[in-house]
């Protein structure tokens, strides 16, 4: 089980100071922040993609994360989220298998369809192909790591003859890749047709929600003969603020919470704690909560908390930060090891791919290059490219939004 942060990168008033951090001031703090959760123990630091105010999160996520790869040791890095609508598919395997060389591997990537509608005009893309976009997109990346001398035609970009992406992948081996999504059925899908993990970022959505959408993965990971469902790899997201005082908590967070650019002006503090995955008091209150949410999602691989959103300031965040490792993980850690099922896998690493990839010389869950099951999955994204060029409707986007830019 990884546990670890995640940012949205925005730069929002602090309603206590009325200090505004520059946007210099945001991204250097987003570095010390990642700096510290290695320096305390968390498993995994990751960042979303943004391309408008009120966000300083990158544009180009690989540039933050090669800076914090240098200036680290044993962190996984992560987006949350790349975008796979608005990018050119060429330049993300390109760009990450570069990232995946200068982190020794240790980086994973989720990838998203967006949450805000004018990005894709300014990309040159129509919001309302955002589903085929995100299938088009996403299918032609897979095979850039996994081919060279490749042939492709598609829909939404230039066909491709005899290319290769460079640099390959580290080790012959891919990144592993989740699918982040808030409320599409389709990129559920989407994950577990690939044999990929999926990624809930229930930071706003209710219970029965997400566990709709887990479940729905889960079953057709298993479907699609990557393991059972059980052994699909799912993570969950969420927002937590602690002091040892709990009412201490909601008193310091009550401004924050009401001001902030992702929740803020809408349901009470009171009734989102109560709705969503949002924990806000003790430590002992934040175990409780997260400890629960196995009983809907099962053993799951990776739990990120949003620390630093909503115009806190970096020393609160820090301090955050420091709970989270000292007074939450250890027991966290305990006891959810002490549930976790044998028969499920642990959260991929570059080093659990590479000895994956050395004991069956497959890189893809389910079968090697020349197996049926393989070809059938890939005969199968090649009809859906083809329905998808020949599509004269346009499908509508559900504008999903949330934290990390998912959809």
């Amino acid at each position: 089980m990884e546990f670890g942060i995640f940012t949205i990168g925005d730069v929002t008033p602090d309603p206590v100071t009325g200090t505004v951090p520059t946007e210099h001031e945001r991204i250097k703090a987003t570095v010390e922040i990642a700096k510290k959760a290695e320096e305390v123990g968390l498993d995994v630091f990751a960042t979303g993609e943004h391309h408008n105010p009120p966000f300083a999160a990158p544009a180009n996520p690989p540039v933050l994360l090669a800076n914090i790869a240098a200036q680290t040791q044993r962190i996984e890095l992560s987006t949350a989220t790349t975008l796979i609508t608005t990018n050119d598919p060429v330049r993300l395997a390109e760009d990450y298998s570069y990232l995946q060389h200068l982190a020794d591997g240790r980086m994973d990537l989720m990838l998203g369809r967006g949450n805000t509608g004018p990005v894709y005009p300014w990309f040159g893309k129509d919001i309302r192909q955002g589903l085929p976009l995100a299938i088009e997109h996403y299918n032609l990346l897979h095979r850039l790591w996994r081919e060279e001398d490749l042939d492709w035609e598609g829909k939404f970009r230039t066909p491709l003859q005899g290319f290769t992406a460079t640099p390959r992948p580290l080790d012959g081996v891919p990144p592993f890749v989740w699918h982040g999504s808030i409320r599409s059925p389709e990129i559920a899908e989407q994950a577990a047709y690939y044999g990929d993990g999926f990624f809930h970022n229930n930071i706003f959505w209710p219970t029965y929600h997400t566990q709709r959408m887990v479940n729905l993965y889960r079953q057709r990971y298993e479907y699609y003969g990557h393991g059972t469902a059980d052994q699909a790899f799912v993570g969950l997201g969420g927002q937590v603020f602690m002091r040892k005082d709990s009412q201490a908590a909601w008193n310091e967070f009550r401004p924050y919470f009401d001001n902030a650019p992702v929740y803020g002006h809408g349901p009470s503090m009171e009734d989102f704690t109560k709705q969503t995955p949002l924990t806000v008091g003790s430590p002992q209150q934040v175990i409780e909560r997260t400890l629960s949410f196995r009983e809907w999602a099962g053993d799951y691989q990776r739990q990120l908390f949003l620390v630093d959103h909503a115009g806190l300031p970096l020393k609160t965040v820090l301090e955050q930060i420091d709970l989270l490792a000292e007074d939450v993980l250890p027991t966290l850690r305990k006891e959810f090891a002490a549930q976790h099922s044998p028969e499920v896998p642990e959260a991929p690493t570059h080093e659990w791919l590479v000895a994956r990839h050395e004991a069956d010389k497959d890189p893809i869950p389910g079968g090697g290059r020349d197996s049926q099951a393989f070809k059938d999955r890939e005969e199968r994204a090649r009809r859906e490219a083809e329905e998808s060029k020949k599509s004269e409707g346009a499908t509508k986007s559900d504008g999903a939004g949330g934290a990390g830019s998912q959809g």
